[in-house]
Parts: structure tokens; sequence; C-alpha cells
């Protein structure tokens, strides 16, 4: 709100409109220099003035209620008068419509996510398209769009040749009942370790695909098996996470939707034959020939995806989709792209890969043809099982702890992984991501829990548990919620001095200013695909809420002053709440 009003008074001054105001203003790097500054270089040429006379012609035009304006050389620092929008601030965050965007103006966006292989674990290293495309389901939503998300499940293609000649070769009956997913993994592996030595396995798992497609009764038999014990371990998964799909279709509820499209490259003269296979050609593209049918006949990644692209827009009526696909991927959906708009399909311009970078686990990298798995169900089991033995040593009394502990371990590595750009590759730290210090997901639960006592208290309602205490930088020392108020604050001194009282002090209104500013944190992650942007806007709402906990007393405040800042840690609760349920996590009302 205070960025948008500081662009609306500067613009009728600078020829530019509010939005190429808005983008240029910037946070002064001392709080005393003001609360937003408005740099004037990009007026010389325009205005054909030094940018320090600009900013000193548009301080002293500026002067308006609400606003004072300095100019400090080439800027205008801008401070707002804290007892005059406060109130308005306050207000506006309690509004049903506050940082409900209309991005989208409701166009559907359908978000391919998650997408695990059949028959395979489901590893730590299926996490990141899947909270990623959870989190930008929901961002989407907020932002005005109609979000819709596809579970695109890898349940076709040579992979299940693989896996039926393993079985058929080494594996038994009673055995894959036992453990389906740990022995299916176990003979995926044996296979290629076979077939290192003997390549003819190669063969007979192409052979076994052929008949798969062909409809062959036993492979069929086997095919049906692995996907249903799969979906039974990946809902398992999907549950602990928080996530929900509107679409679950695997790669082979295409199958019938390929020959058209082949047809359809085929009448357009794009399919040409490349040693006994059938391409679209790329090469003015800079890109190599797309592949859509192999030399025995068989289909491919490609060719599904163009079936899938095409029928999501047809029958889904998508007007925009995301891919959330791991960025080896690039090339691929280059091709994909690439081909549908050579089809002459328009829409392929808003068709988009969100890549994101690769995810070790404590220096490991992650292979299911060698086995070198780690299953995410034991990363949950054991974040959980610290979570809980840190909530036991601190709080030993807390009602239903191990519910509280499954919200914050599992919480702890959605949001270990959603804080970070999704660009960049990540070795994963079980024991940073469950850490209740520094920028976690537990850091934040543990503060909001921390302002529902602060509120209860302030509502004269008792809590004899001890806490948890946090400082500004995320640390822990044990103590009781009083000795989060020790000290003498500004309020302390001007009441000792005989000072009126100052309602409103640098902490809780930088905390105030925060929370406003939400909408442009949103709308920046929406137009990145960035989630991180949410996450860590969040780790900065919680440690200026702490800040504002240390400096300015809350629950015991002088009368004229409690009610704004009970309002201001209720209206901060809801947001740290509402930003992890956007991301996936849960906010434990006590810790």
């Amino acid at each position: 709100m205070l960025l948008k009003q500081a662009a609306t008074q500067i613009a009728p001054l600078t020829g530019l409109t509010p939005e190429e105001v808005l983008r240029l203003l910037e946070v002064p790097p001392q709080e005393e220099m003001g609360d937003v500054a408005f740099p004037c270089f990009t007026l010389a040429k325009s205005l054909r003035k030094a940018p320090v006379v600009i900013a000193g012609e548009i301080a002293v035009a500026l002067q308006t209620e609400g606003m004072d304006a300095t100019a400090a050389g080439p800027y205008v620092n801008i401070r707002f008068d804290r007892n005059v929008l406060a109130p308005q601030l306050l207000e506006e965050l309690g509004s049903e419509t506050f940082g409900k965007l209309q991005l989208g103006q409701g166009a559907r966006v359908v978000i391919d996510m998650s997408s695990p292989n059949i028959a395979k674990p489901f590893g730590i290293g299926h996490l990141r398209s899947t909270v990623i495309g959870a989190a930008l389901y929901r961002l989407y939503n907020e932002a005005g769009y109609t979000s819709v998300s596809v579970n695109h499940l890898g349940d076709w293609g040579t992979q299940f040749g693989k896996q039926i000649t393993a079985y058929k070769r080494w594996g038994n009956e009673e055995t894959l009942q036992a453990d389906p997913i740990r022995n299916s993994l176990e003979l995926y592996v044996r296979f290629h370790d076979e077939a290192e030595k003997d390549p003819s396995l190669e063969t007979e798992a192409r052979e076994w695909f052929r008949k798969l497609e062909q409809g062959d009764e036993e492979a069929q038999r086997l095919w049906t098996f692995f996907v249903n014990v799969s979906m039974q371990e990946f809902n398992r998964m999907y549950e602990r996470l928080n996530v929900d799909f509107d679409h679950t279709l695997g790669e082979s509820f295409y199958n019938d939707k390929m020959g058209a499209v082949v047809e359809e490259l085929r009448a357009k003269g794009l399919l040409e034959e490349s040693d006994g296979a059938l391409v679209v050609r790329l090469d003015e593209e800079n890109m190599p020939p797309c592949l859509i049918i192999k030399k025995d006949g068989t289909t491919i990644y490609p060719t599904r995806d163009l079936a899938t692209a095409i029928y999501r827009h047809d029958v889904m009526q998508a007007d925009k989709l995301l891919y959330v696909v791991g960025g080896e991927q690039k090339l691929h959906f280059r091709q994909v792209f690439t081909v549908l708009s050579k089809m002459g399909y328009d829409w392929a311009d808003h068709c988009e890969h969100i890549p994101f970078g690769l995810m070790r686990f404590e220096g490991r990298k992650m292979s299911t043809r060698r086995g070198k798995v780690v299953f995410l169900q034991e990363v949950l089991d054991e974040a959980v099982a610290r979570a809980l033995q840190i909530i036991q040593e601190k709080n030993p009394n807390l009602e239903q702890a191990e519910q509280v502990a499954e919200a914050v371990g599992v919480g702890a590595i959605i949001f270990g992984d959603l804080r970070n750009n999704r660009m960049n590759d990540i070795d994963f730290s079980l024991e940073d991501a469950v850490s209740f210090e520094g920028e976690t997901g537990p850091y934040v639960q543990y503060t909001h829990a921390r302002i529902q006592s602060v509120l209860a208290k302030a509502a004269n309602v008792s809590h004899d548990e001890q806490e948890m205490d946090l400082d500004t930088n995320g640390s822990i020392a044990e103590s009781t919620e009083a000795s989060a108020e020790v000290g003498e604050t500004h309020l302390e001194k001007d009441r000792m001095n005989n000072l009126p009282v100052a309602i409103i002090g640098d902490t809780s209104w930088a905390l105030l200013k925060l929370l406003s500013d939400y909408p442009s944190y949103l709308e920046k992650a929406v137009l990145r695909n960035e989630p991180s942007v949410i996450a860590k806007y969040t780790i900065d709402v919680a440690q200026a809420f702490n800040r504002f906990y240390h400096a300015e007393r809350i629950a015991d405040a002088p009368s004229g002053v409690k009610a704004f800042r009970v309002k201001l840690a209720e209206h901060t609760a809801k947001r740290l709440a509402y930003n992890l349920s956007l991301l996936g996590v849960r906010a434990p009302e006590r810790m």
C-alpha cells in the first residue's frame, strides 16, 4: 500500500506512470533515511536536468498529508507519518480482499508436477517437483488464476520392458508381494548391472515393451500390478506432504491419442525418416531432431508429451501450461514446444518449462538405476523423530506432541526445499532443515505459536507451559515468555521522562510495513514462478515480529498502546499461518 501510494503521488511529477515509478522505488539502506526512496537518474534525459536538481524539485512538490519528502543527492527520500497511515494499514490488513491479486483474471493454468515413475520408490529426489508444483498451484490461485494440478505418472515406456524382463528372469511372486516397491527397485538395479555384461537384455526389454503396447496379457497383468502397488505408496507420501491433485493421469492415458498426433505431423509434412525412425527436423532452431517413432515402431516421450499438451489445451481448456520438471529436461521441452509451434498451435507460446536444480542428500546424488535412492518416507520419519525429541526436551507437557512433531518435521522438509531458489542445486541436510534456529520452517512455526501464547496472555488467559525463547536472529534459549519482555524499551524511557507514549515504535512500524507489502511479494513469486520469494518473505516477517516482541511490550502494554500492538500481532500470526499454508506447511497453535 505504501509503495503504491508513493508511486501515485510521484508519477504526475515525472511523466512516468505509477507502475513505472513503482518499479523504480527502493528501500533506503538505513531506516533513518526514510521509508522509501525514488532515484531520479532515469529522468535526466527526458527532463534535461541533472538528477540532483530533479530530486530537489520533486521533494519540494511532494509535500502532502501523511508524507514528508527530502532530497538526498539524486534520490528523493520519503518518510510516512506513522500516526496517519498506521491505522489505515492495519485496517487494510484485515480486509478479506487483501493480498488477492487479479494477475490471471480467471485464466486456467494447468500445472504438470510430481510425476514419479511407477515401480520406483518415492525418493527424496521427487520432493522438488512435488512441493514446488504444489506451491505454484496455490500461489497462482491467489493471483487470480484457476489452477489445475496434474500428476503425470511415468507409467509407460521402455522402463517397463526392463522391469518385466528383470521380474521374469530373477523375481518371484512371493517376494514381490511382500515388499513390492523395494523388490521392484532391486530388480531394476540388477537389470542395469546385468545389461552391462549382457547387451541382449536391452533387446529383450524392448520386446516386452512392444508386447505391452500391443496388449499382451502377461505384460498387461504385470504392468497393472506395478501401477496399483506404486499408487498406494505414492498416496501415502502425498497425504503426509499435504498435496492433492485435480487429475492423476499417467503417460498410458495418452496411448490412444498419439496416433492422431503422428498422423497430423505426417499430414503437415513435418515427419521425416532418419535411420529407420521418424523425426521432426529442428535444424533451423539449432536443435537436434525430435524423435517421434523409434526404429522398432514404439513411441517415446516427445510423442506422448505432444499428445498430452494438445489434450490439456483442448479438453482441460488450459490457457497456460506449466511443466515443473528438472532442469536436465530443458532440451526436451524446447523440442516439444517448438514442434507444437510448427504444427500451427499459437498457444505453444503459453507453454513453459519450470526447471529446478538437482537435489543431493548430504552430498549423495540419487540414481534409481544404481539403487542410490533415499526413500522420502525414511527422511520424513527421521525429521519427525528429531522434531519430537526437541519438543519433548523443551515442552515435555505439550498435548498432542506426536501430531505437532509430524507438522514440524514434515514442514521442515518442505520449507527446507522451498526457501531455496528453485534453480539452485541443493545439498539437503536433515539436521539443518529440522533446526529451530535460523531460516527454517520450525523457526517460523514456533514464531506463530509464540504469538498465540502472547495473544492468550493479552486476553488474560494463563499459560504455565515453559517456552523456547527465540531472539531476533532465530537462536533459541530456554525461558518463560516473560523473559522476552525485559530491559528498558523506548516506551519505558518515554514513561520515565514523562514524555507522550509512542504507540508506534520503530519495530512495530517496520513489521506493519512489511505485512502491508505482501501483495508485491506474491506478485513477484508468481511472475517468476518462484515459491522461495514467499518462503523468504515469511522468514522476514517472523524475524520482524521477534524484533518487535523484544523491543515493545505487547500483552501488558498500557491500555492506549495495547490494542494496536495486539492487533498487529494477530495480523502477523494470520500472515505466517497463511503463508505456510501456501507452501504446504501446517502451523501448530502450540509448540
